[in-house]
């Protein structure tokens, strides 16, 4: 989809927050079609140029947990198959440094990257070896490069060396913890017109992110990152524009067969749609959503209107102004790169 801007021809590009297919997902889609968990979302996804998720789950016939890393309650395991229900909905990338990744040992880490590869899926923040982990996703669009970077905060037991693992990094801005995000984002910037550094981080059933957590996303951007895209608190926070670029906090659920907290509704979510030329983001459209019966559709009425609210007072509590329609929200960013206090 192209929009000319005063730099010349955009394209678009679609986040989700976490993406869970494994266990009563799983079971429901084989029973119902690979199709089933986009419910009447399907051709939305399908529009953006590039549509990029957080993978919490792995794709694997391994059926034994891990037993090192976290203390764990949860183990999400999807049958490799399950993959289809990706390139049906036009996945082009997915994020795997997070939580969920390892959660069958190096066996379920391995086997969902190669069935990632064989689906011809791109992904990021989990290999073989640190190098693997380490390494930018570089998709084109538009002859545009764009690429993915991505890290998570927990478990550390899991991060990547000689051996398969995640892309583990501290949340921190002392020199020492934030010199290996500086160097990933140098990297791609090597290799690519456009970066999005996605994290999954900090604590499930948080609305906002902590002053740290603030600081630290600052960072990032001020390294040279044209995204921050964060996930992992399964409800979607507000976004902050910092020197002209978006930080995308947390961006949610956006399939999973989850408890519904009634206070904090993380059964309502988003699709993000940004209008990208780059270096810059033009526009940020929110797409509301609701997660139910292992399924996403378009949020409706009184769920629609009351997400709009909640992410239009998160925004304006880090001093971003958005544009609130009946069925959507867009954020504007201006064309003059200014640093947000």
């Amino acid at each position: 989809m192209t929009v000319d801007t005063p730099q010349g021809p955009s394209f678009t590009i679609g986040l989700t927050g976490d993406v869970m297919l494994g266990r009563l997902v799983n079971d429901v889609i084989h029973q119902k079609g690979f199709a089933y968990p986009w419910g009447d979302m399907l051709s939305v996804l399908r529009c953006p140029d590039l549509l990029l998720i957080n993978l919490e789950c792995t794709l694997t016939a391994a059926t034994r947990p891990a037993r090192d890393g976290a203390d764990k309650d949860f183990h999400f395991r999807a049958a490799p198959d399950i993959v289809e229900t990706l390139r049906l909905a036009g996945v082009d990338c997915v994020s795997l440094a997070n939580n969920h990744c390892g959660d069958f040992g190096e066996e379920g880490l391995l086997e969902t990257v190669s069935v990632l590869d064989r689906a011809g899926i791109a992904h990021a923040g989990a290999g073989a070896n640190r190098e693997e982990a380490r390494r930018a996703a570089v998709l084109t669009v538009q002859g545009r490069r764009v690429a993915v970077v991505a890290c998570a905060d927990y478990p550390a037991e899991w991060a990547a060396s000689e051996s398969p693992g995640i892309d583990y990094v501290t949340v921190s801005t002392a020199r020492d913890d934030f010199l290996p995000v500086e160097t990933l984002i140098a990297d791609a910037r090597a290799q690519a017109d456009f970066v999005i550094f996605s994290i999954h981080w900090g604590t499930n059933m948080r609305l906002r992110p902590t002053r740290a957590f603030r600081e630290f996303a600052h960072a990032v951007i001020n390294a040279g990152a044209d995204v921050f895209w964060g996930h992992s608190a399964h409800v979607v926070q507000g976004v902050e524009l910092w020197n002209g670029r978006p930080i995308l906090y947390d961006a949610g659920d956006f399939v999973d067969d989850y408890a519904v907290d009634r206070e904090l509704r993380n059964d309502l979510s988003a699709l993000l749609v940004l209008e990208v030329c780059p270096p810059r983001v033009w526009r940020i459209d929110l797409v509301p959503v609701k997660i139910e019966d292992m399924r996403v559709n378009r949020a409706r009425e009184d769920d629609r209107r009351w997400l709009i609210e909640r992410f239009t007072g998160l925004c304006a509590e880090v001093g971003t102004d958005v544009e609130a329609r009946d069925e959507s929200v867009s954020v504007h960013i201006p064309q003059l790169a200014t640093e947000t206090p």
